[in-house]
């Protein structure tokens, strides 16, 4: 399975633009290929206006994000790897999404299922070893 964080941060930022709002995003600055203007970073961190009417060229890829925009009237290219977002909302509200720590990488458990159903594994004649059941996780965002 693919990391949940990509999507999850696009549809977001969907419902809060849809919604009328403007979504803001906080960065963990200090992570390896962001960058942003460090004269704004606070604590380690960053919080960005990813609105369309603040930022030219944005694109919510599945491992950056990047757009260009003004800080202090100086016009600034940022640059995010997806895993350095720690979350979304909406300024107006604060309705939103903080990413769970890891979210950023696929789960391994999440894969599909081994064995004996036409695997390598099976047409080698041995059998994968069980997977533990994963429960489902549910998180209350206020």
């Amino acid at each position: 399975m693919k990391a949940r964080r990509p999507y999850l941060l696009r549809a977001l930022h969907e419902w809060i633009a849809d919604s009328g709002e403007t979504p803001h995003i906080v960065v963990d600055a200090t992570a390896e290929g962001v960058t942003v203007p460090r004269q704004y970073v606070k604590e380690g961190k960053i919080v960005l206006n990813v609105s369309v009417t603040a930022t030219q060229m944005l694109q919510l890829g599945n491992d950056f994000v990047s757009f260009q925009a003004r800080f202090g009237g100086m016009s600034h290219a940022v640059q995010i790897p997806v895993r350095a977002v720690l979350g979304i909302y909406a300024r107006e509200t604060g309705q939103g999404m903080i990413f769970p720590e890891g979210d950023a990488e696929p789960d391994p458990t999440d894969g599909p299922p081994t064995g004996p159903q036409g695997t390598a594994d099976a047409a080698a004649g041995r059998t994968a070893a069980p997977r533990p059941n994963k429960r489902p996780k549910l998180q209350v965002v206020k």
